[in-house]
């Protein structure tokens, strides 16, 4: 169980190495619908050759007759409308890939902004959702601008010196010890979302002590 996933979503498409190197290496490409025109349009500048994704799953609504007759194979066909194409494709790779470890998302943010902190913020949910800390399973957003994942307690995070750093939560009650960050976050009250952004790594090593298990939002720019 070494293997990694990544998800296409149907936002920004990255152009930078990082994000183009994971989907390079990945094991398992698995595209919402909206997201395989995009993909199809930079599949030989990434890989030089064709690499169809392994699944495509969504309702549908973004793939024309064409397509779903050309690659009918890879289509899984999800009509319910309780959790977006994101959370499908996640709850897809869990159920069904079972030698994957790590998960990345690409192209979950750009365009409409009530998309993109819909999508980051469900990588809060998915800790409880899915159970990752008791399946081993870690789940990244990385795009040209940023890597995020969530954490639910105490945390080092390997970031280097200089690294800017956000962190969110949902939680009020939630007390973040921090070392090794340019601004302390001890007496910060997470009642609004800007409460610990736009911080920056003093040391190569950032420590975070919950005061209880919770859930957090990390991103590192």
């Amino acid at each position: 169980m070494n293997k990694t996933a990544v998800i296409v979503c149907n936002g920004e498409f990255p152009r930078k190495e990082y994000p183009r190197y994971i989907l390079r290496n990945a094991d398992y490409i698995v595209c919402c619908d909206g997201a395989l025109t995009k993909y199809l349009k930079n599949m030989d500048k990434i890989f030089g050759t064709e690499r169809m994704p392994d699944i495509v799953i969504g309702d549908m609504d973004s793939i024309s007759k064409a397509a779903r007759k050309k690659y009918t194979g890879t289509f899984i066909h999800e009509t319910e409308q309780d959790y977006n194409d994101q959370t499908k494709a996640v709850r897809y790779v869990i159920g069904h890939l079972g030698d994957v470890s790590s998960i990345y998302i690409l192209g979950a943010g750009g365009g409409r902004e009530d998309h993109t902190i819909g999508n980051l913020s469900l990588l809060m949910e998915y800790t409880r959702m899915f159970d990752l800390k008791a399946r081993g399973i870690t789940i990244e957003t990385v795009s040209d601008y940023s890597s995020a994942f969530a954490i639910t307690d105490t945390s080092e995070i390997h970031c280097g010196q200089g690294r800017s750093i956000s962190i969110f939560s949902p939680d009020k009650s939630l007390n973040i010890i921090s070392e090794g960050l340019q601004w302390k976050t001890d007496e910060v009250v997470f009642d609004n979302w800007w409460k610990a952004t736009l911080n920056k790594s003093s040391e190569d090593i950032v420590k975070l002590k919950f005061s209880h298990p919770s859930m957090a939002l990390i991103i590192l720019n």
